[in-house]
């Protein structure tokens, strides 16, 4: 239908007045959006919280011819040409005197004349660019000039043979193509970059710009690609296994269940009624099993309300599977299948020929310290309280009959004052604050020294002495570590040896006493306990035993002996579990599954003592089971973290396109954002003070 006519009086000028207002406040948007953007290196960065604070926006444009250019110039960028060629297919098929069009991003521009310029462009890749020379057509030249650096454009022009250089200095991880240059024709600017953000490969912009340093940083975007391709391939490779696995999507929208981590709760508008997101899809791919899939794999999204640290994040991808019919053989197998193919395709390395080292639980905290080592340097622990004097054990620790163990660290350049040295910084700096302060001793330090007496050991006397050079076999300048623990089994995954072992690696090979360790050492950690005691400062199962499950309350015990133990001596039971570990990190971990509910709930109400409510809340997995579920095992590893020890990053955020910061906060949008009174009432919530 047609609008009627505007007539003169009071119900057209109050029409106009609307449409006047209208505008600006298109205006006003626009020109927020247009401040938003200008970022300066030079000056502190704006903070985008305080635009509350700025005068209303209707203040700051007020002109309808304004807005006329804003849209006329929007135009442009609406209807722009496609591309012929990218900058490959340039290399490849395009000739001298072809007319190309092409997309990118606008270098800074040199100009020699007022009717001669120099500029190159960038593909959209931003891995290669290419010479633009601007002179021969004037519209096209004065529109050039008038586009500021970075900004995206689509350019039509010749294909002509490079004549030279204009000797402007390029970015040096960006390609040039020397061979061509293009005579510019025409081109489209397709938005604007603001001139006053300084945009350098050098350029560190704060967490709120993330965007920024992601087009700045080309290591970043690899990344990203790096990522892109390593999903693809475990793709293939479970899919070309035979059977194939299922990718299948579960939900995110799940219920809260005591598994052992912490959870992130949503509300919904039903008075008292939440979802959980889950810690991980482990039993709804468990209930898949049960239904009647051989085979299931998806990259699952999985959120975990605890502590931060540089490979852990809130909200993280994990590459889970789940076989029916299986055993943990049967998961590691395909696992080292998909490992190998990963190395040898992207890092074009391949892990040694042969199944992966495995070593268990015990073997691994009392030859390391730790669930996860890294065993490519060496510096195994060993006991040694059983060959030391009493009086030496009662000097390094307040304990009575405690186990004492060393390790060596080999310093290469066989100085005792360097190795002292060394040491005694470390032990000074604030890394070395917490290894002092052990309640169980801290540790006791001795450099083996040649030129002295007993060779620097003479607190340990002579018959103790030649016991530790037998087992240690020291040379001259290596440092010898001993460290007091309690008489009591392995619990949790490090000991203060082990976390000590680590710490003084590292600090060796930035202080120039060792060589950073290579390659990729590949090992599973086999053997764990089922149950350990429970912490305190974990959510655990809820269980008033006193015990919680190490991984999970699903793994199934290892052997009929340890099904035995689980009446009598849970604690000692062993889990038929499996952790992939690489140069000290932990890829991944699984299991196999109790598939009978009756041992299920066993495990719940006999073994961890859960109260009836939270069994209830395992009512769906319970069922499932006992729908003859076969015996399945599985596995989930860290996608993030995976990632990044390939590519020899430190922490998994380079590796994720927008990471949450140690505090959980994405500061870039503002979440967690604060929920208002409106909001909370929508959801029957309130506050507590």
């Amino acid at each position: 239908m047609l609008a009627a006519p505007l007539r003169r009086g009071s119900f057209g000028l109050q029409t106009i007045a609307l449409a006047r207002r209208s505008y600006i406040e298109i205006a006003n948007l626009l020109h927020e959006r247009q401040l938003r953007g200008k970022i300066s290196q030079s000056r502190t960065l704006p903070n985008r919280r305080n635009y509350h604070s700025r005068p209303p926006l209707r203040q700051q444009c007020r002109s309808i011819e304004e807005v006329s250019t804003v849209l006329g110039q929007y135009k442009s960028s609406v209807e722009f040409p496609s591309a012929t060629h990218s900058f490959t297919d340039l290399l490849q098929n395009a000739n001298s005197g072809d007319t190309v069009i092409i997309h990118g991003y606008l270098g800074h521009r040199a100009d020699l004349s007022k009717k001669l310029s120099f500029v190159r462009i960038t593909d959209t890749t931003m891995r290669q660019n290419i010479q633009i020379i601007s002179s021969a057509k004037e519209n096209a030249h004065q529109k050039l000039k008038s586009i500021s650096a970075n900004s995206p454009v689509a350019i039509r022009g010749t294909i002509q043979t490079k004549k030279g250089s204009t000797g402007e200095k390029e970015r040096s991880d960006i390609e040039k193509i020397d061979s061509l240059e293009i005579q510019l024709e025409d081109i489209w600017p397709l938005n604007e970059f603001p001139k006053d953000i300084i945009m350098t490969p050098e350029t560190v912009f704060p967490a709120e710009y993330r965007y920024l340093q992601l087009r700045s940083d080309r290591s970043l975007r690899e990344a990203l690609q790096f990522r892109s391709n390593a999903r693809r391939i475990c793709r293939e490779e479970l899919e070309n296994c035979s059977p194939p696995f299922a990718e299948i999507e579960t939900p995110l929208l799940f219920k809260s269940t005591p598994e052992g981590a912490r959870e992130f709760l949503v509300p919904t508008r039903r008075k008292g009624f939440a979802y959980a997101l889950p810690q991980s899809p482990q039993q709804y791919k468990q209930i898949l099993m049960a239904s009647g899939i051989p085979r299931y794999y998806q990259f699952a999204r999985c959120f975990r309300d605890e502590d931060l640290r540089a490979d852990r994040q809130p909200e993280f991808t994990q590459l889970d599977l789940e076989m029916s019919f299986a055993t943990g053989e049967d998961v590691m197998t395909i696992i080292e299948r998909v490992i190998r193919k990963l190395w040898s395709t992207l890092l074009d390395e391949t892990p040694a020929s042969g199944p992966f080292k495995r070593l268990s639980y015990q073997d691994a905290m009392s030859r390391f310290g730790s669930d996860k080592p890294d065993t490519r340097f060496g510096m195994e622990i060993t006991r040694l309280d059983y060959v030391l004097p009493i009086d030496l054990v009662q000097k390094i620790s307040p304990l009575t009959s405690p186990i004492v163990e060393a390790f060596k660290l080999p310093c290469e350049e066989n100085d005792p004052a360097k190795t002292l040295d060394f040491i005694t910084r470390f032990l000074d700096s604030p890394a070395g604050a917490a290894f002092n302060n052990n309640p169980d001793g801290g540790p006791g330090i001795f450099v083996y020294d040649a030129k002295k007496p007993l060779h620097g050991l003479m607190p340990f006397g002579f018959e103790a002495a030649e016991r530790v050079e037998e087992i240690l076999e020291p040379d001259h300048g290596d440092l010898i570590v001993l460290q007091a623990r309690k008489n009591v089994p392995f619990a949790g995954g490090s000991t203060p040896l082990g976390d000590l072992r680590k710490a003084l690696h590292w600090e060796a090979v930035k202080s120039d006493i060792k060589d950073a360790p290579t390659g990729f050492d590949f090992l599973w950690i086999v053997d764990f306990p089922l149950f350990s005691p429970t912490n305190e400062n974990e959510p655990g199962q809820g269980g008033a035993a006193g015990l919680s499950s190490t991984h999970h309350p699903f793994t199934a015990p290892k052997s009929a002996a340890d099904v035995d133990l689980l009446l009598t001596d849970p604690a000692a039971a062993v889990a038929d579990h499996y952790d992939l570990v690489v140069n000290g990190v932990e890829l991944g971990g699984g299991s196999r599954r109790i598939h009978d509910a009756r041992v299920q709930e066993i495990v719940f109400r006999e073994i961890l003592q859960m109260p009836a409510s939270r069994i209830a809340d395992f009512s769906h997995l319970l069922e499932a089971l006992r729908a003859g579920c076969p015996p399945h095992a599985g596995i989930a590893l860290g996608f993030d973290r995976l990632i990044a020890v390939m590519l020899g990053k430190e922490s998994v955020r380079d590796v994720i396109a927008f990471p949450k910061t140690g505090k959980g906060e994405d500061v870039m949008v503002g979440s967690p954002s604060e929920m208002s009174e409106e909001l909370l009432a929508t959801y029957h919530l309130r506050l507590r003070q």
